[in-house]
């Protein structure tokens, strides 16, 4: 693969998501990164998002839906969606390792990584139902 021009706008998108653990969308992004650089297209921050997916500085995370989010946190990890303000918050296991080696032990193959995805009810939802009911 040629070696990528560096890009002041590249720099900024990786940057942001490094910072934020938002995971955002690529709307959200764009939305972000066009206050520092007032010209930068939608488009544009598509094509380095990806870039950068593609050279393994970014995870994305895609949605059922069709929706993509964003996570400049590299190491493996797991999401929970949160199904009612859509909140995706990042779980970390000790065990992601131990699952891939009792995987393996299961499967005529080689597993070199897995994905999980939670869902449910975030803890700020929990609570924000909680006080609706009982106010």
């Amino acid at each position: 693969m040629a070696t990528l021009k560096y890009s002041r706008q590249r720099e900024a998108i990786k940057e942001y998501l490094s910072h934020t653990k938002e995971h955002p969308s690529a709307d959200t992004v764009y939305l972000h990164i066009k206050k520092e650089f007032p010209n930068i297209s939608l488009g544009t921050v598509y094509r380095n998002l990806n870039l950068l997916v593609d050279t393994g500085d970014i995870i994305k995370i895609t949605f059922s839906d069709g929706g993509d989010r964003f996570d400049g946190a590299t190491i493996p990890h797991y999401h929970f969606f949160c199904s009612e303000c859509g909140k995706v918050l990042d779980l970390n296991f000790a065990e992601m390792e131990r699952i891939n080696q009792l995987a393996n032990e299961q499967f005529d193959g080689v597993i070199e990584f897995h994905e999980t995805k939670f869902h449910g009810r975030c803890g700020d939802c929990i609570r924000n139902a909680r006080v609706q009911y009982s106010g």
